[in-house]
């Protein structure tokens, strides 16, 4: 069994310039960026309905613990630990994790990068991705699935909710925060197979008011 010892600093200094500039740019905008109306779920019907079915999902197969990786200001991340899971949030931005540990003192919150987690292997029973693989370029998506899967307990799920293509290719476009990625749900679908993951399901809903993008959802298990 291997494990990630390296510290989290260590972690972000290491991590391509990429990431440094998300993280960086998600600091800068974090305020903000916590108070936006797509923070509450409440406005989002089907959003809720797809975190619902990974949550059972995940309490049915007993397998572990669950990381929301990329979980910004936490509303997610408390929203899982309401649906009864034992959850906790992962962040490459400090300023994100600070506001999350303030706003929801009874989880645990860590920053930490996607693509190299201090986490066991098969340590997770579940691993929910809400947006947060978007601004990976699509040639780096295969690494971050493959650790994904390393986390992974066997029969371990995964949920991944990105902006999505509407029968185009993959395409960047002008993110509020830094650049982003649109992607074609069955490219991305094809990738997580590649990778060791079977689809269970689909969900995509068109953009609402004040949305500009359709936005796709996978939820997958650890083969």
């Amino acid at each position: 069994m291997t494990h990630r010892t390296r510290s989290s600093v260590n972690l972000v200094s290491e991590s391509s310039s990429c990431l440094r500039t998300t993280a960086a740019a998600y600091d800068d905008i974090a305020v903000t960026y916590a108070g936006l109306p797509r923070n509450d779920l409440a406005h989002f019907p089907l959003d809720r309905a797809v975190l619902a079915a990974f949550a059972e999902s995940v309490r049915a197969a007993g397998a572990g613990p669950v990381a929301e990786l990329g979980c910004g200001p936490g509303p997610v991340t408390a929203h899982l630990r309401d649906l009864g899971l034992d959850v906790f949030g992962v962040d490459l931005s400090p300023v994100m994790i600070d506001l999350a540990r303030k706003a929801y003192p009874d989880l645990r919150f860590d920053i930490g990068s996607m693509d190299a987690l201090e986490l066991a292997d098969g340590e997770l029973g579940g691993i929910a991705s809400w947006y947060s693989v978007i601004h990976a370029p699509p040639q780096d998506i295969p690494s971050y699935l493959a650790e994904f899967r390393r986390v992974l307990a066997p029969g371990g799920h995964l949920l991944l909710a990105f902006f999505e293509s509407e029968g185009g290719p993959v395409t960047t476009f002008d993110h509020a925060v830094v650049t982003a990625y649109r992607w074609p749900v069955d490219d991305l679908a094809k990738l997580a197979g590649e990778a060791g993951f079977a689809e269970i399901g689909r969900m995509l809903r068109e953009p609402r008011e004040g949305e500009r993008h359709r936005r796709g959802h996978l939820l997958m298990h650890r083969q």
